[in-house]
């Protein structure tokens, strides 16, 4: 069942990777500006995050299993939506359609994943973000090799669906059925997970693994997003090329992600990620500076190797934090989600206002934030 779980995470990064390096090809297809890439990568997640949290506390109360297939069936359909889409409104609206579909559909797998393991997090969740790097590299190669053939960025999509379609069979299968639960969500029940879930707020250090996991983001998913646009209109690379370049930061990061399973055998996860925190600080004001496109492939390429295992290691302090409510740390991740969708929103006006090479400035407060308020103490973990 868990390979079920890690293959749900690798079809959405998947998704998350053809989308992100055809940015420039929608954008030209569609006539969208700055502004109104900000809001396709703002809006539909601002609006998840107002749905996913009751999508979580009824993953704790409710049939986790009937969440996670109807979450497919709509993550299935707004691939299509999308493949279809002629303007600005139908993309937007396939957007805000797949954000909440893919909370339950793979939030709540991969909060399954954290219940089967409760004394493993740090490397199960290290498994689940190698699955999901490997659909973020096959993601970009997966439109190059498109476009080679002379097919576009809609035929992408569409394979995406069907692809979507097989999987959710494939869950509908192993996902077990939960016969312990009500038929039907009782309302008292959801409004105590509310309650159980906001009360988990002030247990120490929930609130500042989450406000530390939105800021890693910029360097994360925030930087990918506006990645292949950057190497278009900044570095003055062609479309495919950019694709490519976008191929690189992603394949480095996979190489990063898969060495890391076996290092946090050995090592402290948090003890890795402030070293590549400081190493992050170095690299990416190495990357916007350099002017020749080699050193911009070079940098970014090793930024992809060491922001590996930010993500992992900082959900995995969440769960732990919390034993036995990995749907109420979904829901709470959405909540503080609200602020770091607001983020490529912010990025795009500034673009907009004063050109992308000096918004991708701001990114540098990610790692800023995480150098200041990570524990500063490193040790190496007993081998034995």
């Amino acid at each position: 069942m868990s390979f079920i779980f890690l293959l749900i995470e690798f079809i959405d990064e998947l998704v998350f990777g053809v989308t992100d390096a055809a940015w420039p090809l929608i954008r030209n297809d569609l006539g969208l500006n700055y502004i109104q890439i900000g809001l396709a990568l703002s809006l539909p997640g601002m609006i998840a995050n107002f749905i996913e949290p009751f999508i979580g506390i009824l993953g704790d109360v409710w049939k986790r299993r009937v969440l996670i297939l109807g979450g497919g069936v709509f993550f299935a359909g707004s691939l299509f939506l999308t493949a279809s889409s002629r303007s600005f409104i139908p993309l937007l609206v396939s957007f805000i359609i797949f954000f909440p579909a893919s909370g339950a559909f793979v939030s709540l797998s991969q909060a399954s994943l954290m219940d089967s393991a409760p004394a493993r997090h740090e490397h199960n969740m290290a498994r689940w973000t190698f699955a999901g790097s490997l659909g973020v590299v096959c993601g970009p190669l997966l439109l190059s090799a498109v476009l080679v053939t002379g097919a576009g960025w809609r035929s992408v999509f569409l394979s995406l669906g069907v692809i979507s379609c097989l999987i959710l069979l494939a869950a509908s299968r192993f996902i077990p059925h939960q016969v312990d639960k009500p038929a039907w969500p009782q309302f008292g029940i959801i409004l105590d997970g509310l309650r159980a879930a906001f009360r988990a707020l002030r247990k120490p250090g929930v609130l500042r693994w989450m406000v530390l996991l939105e800021f890693s983001n910029l360097m994360l998913d925030v930087l990918y997003g506006f990645l292949a646009l950057y190497f278009v209109d900044v570095a003055g690379f062609s479309a495919g090329n950019a694709a490519l370049a976008v191929a690189a930061w992603t394949v480095t990061g996979l190489a990063g992600d898969f060495l890391l399973i076996p290092l946090l055998e050995r090592v402290r996860g948090l003890d890795y990620l402030r070293w590549s925190v400081v190493i992050e600080l170095v690299l990416f004001p190495g990357f916007l500076l350099a002017q020749q496109a080699w050193l911009k492939l070079l940098i970014v390429g090793l930024m992809g190797f060491f922001n590996a295992g930010w993500y992992a290691i900082l959900k995995a302090q969440i769960y732990s934090s919390l034993p036995g409510q990995s749907g109420t740390v979904m829901a709470l991740d959405n909540i503080s989600g609200l602020f770091g969708m607001m983020l490529p929103l912010g990025i795009g006006v500034v673009a907009q206002a004063f050109g992308l090479q000096w918004a991708m400035w701001l990114l540098l407060a990610g790692p800023v934030v995480l150098f200041l308020f990570l524990p500063a103490k490193i040790k190496i973990m007993d081998p034995g």
